[in-house]
């Protein structure tokens, strides 16, 4: 079932955005050379902590770190561990936190020091993409217009949208419907409402769509082992259109 959203329950939404949101920039900051991903996780669990927050991913059906940080050719749900970051690599992070009986979700891809003209172009597209999807969440659009302007825009630059993961309904649970592809027909899926808040997030790859899950039963690589990249927001439909909750 679709949940439509009061504005109020829109507003404490916001608020856990908010708390996403800083804790992004404090990773982007923290993103270097030398530095281990279980480093990263630390610090985004003491920073959502010190907020009065809860990170919503530790222990969510039994993913053990707070944060998703997935290197490279991995797609999501990388589990922070002691790997160091080198200069060339690129690092997707996925925070959720919950709040005041609401949870808030995004990602973002780092470039580690200078990357590859085609990781760089990979951070570009994938990012652009998912605002291509956000100027369709309208009321009166239909769901798969979000889809289908992630797709056709990814695709345009020569690369492809992962169909194995999807975005997402969010609030007072992680995971809401509907589900959200990166992908579609225009047209089609329900009609979009106002009040309906997704978590949309393109997840691109330089190669094949096509994913694998390692043998931790967490981990998503691309198949051909190319680059893969991931951002995403929670975007409430408001009746004047999209506005993004997790931005500072």
């Amino acid at each position: 079932m679709i949940i439509v959203k009061s504005s109020q329950e829109i507003e404490l939404m916001r608020q856990a955005g908010h708390i996403v949101a800083k804790t992004l920039r404090e990773l982007a900051r923290a993103v270097k050379p030398g530095i281990t991903t279980i480093q990263l996780d630390t610090l985004a669990r003491r920073y959502i902590e010190k907020l009065q927050a809860r990170p919503a991913f530790l222990g969510y059906q039994g993913y053990p770190a707070s944060i998703c940080a997935s290197l490279n050719d991995e797609v999501v749900h990388g589990i922070p561990s002691l790997r160091r970051l080198k200069t060339g690599d690129i690092i997707s992070i996925d925070v959720g936190v919950f709040y005041k009986g609401y949870y808030g979700d995004a990602a973002a891809t780092f470039a580690v020091g200078e990357v590859s003209p085609l990781a760089a172009r990979l951070l570009e597209v994938t990012r652009e993409s998912l605002y291509k999807g956000i100027e369709k969440a309208f009321p009166g659009n239909h769901l798969y217009d979000i889809s289908a302007a992630i797709q056709a825009y990814a695709e345009s630059q020569g690369f492809s949208v992962v169909r194995n993961y999807v975005g997402h309904g969010i609030g007072s649970e992680m995971h809401e419907e509907p589900q959200v592809p990166n992908f579609g027909l225009p047209g089609k899926g329900p009609v979009l409402e106002a009040g309906m808040v997704l978590a949309i997030e393109p997840m691109v790859n330089a190669g094949t769509w096509e994913v694998e899950t390692l043998g931790d039963n967490w981990t998503v690589v691309t198949r051909d082992r190319s680059l893969s990249a991931h951002f995403e927001h929670t975007v409430a439909i408001l009746q004047d259109g999209p506005k993004i909750l997790t931005s500072c």
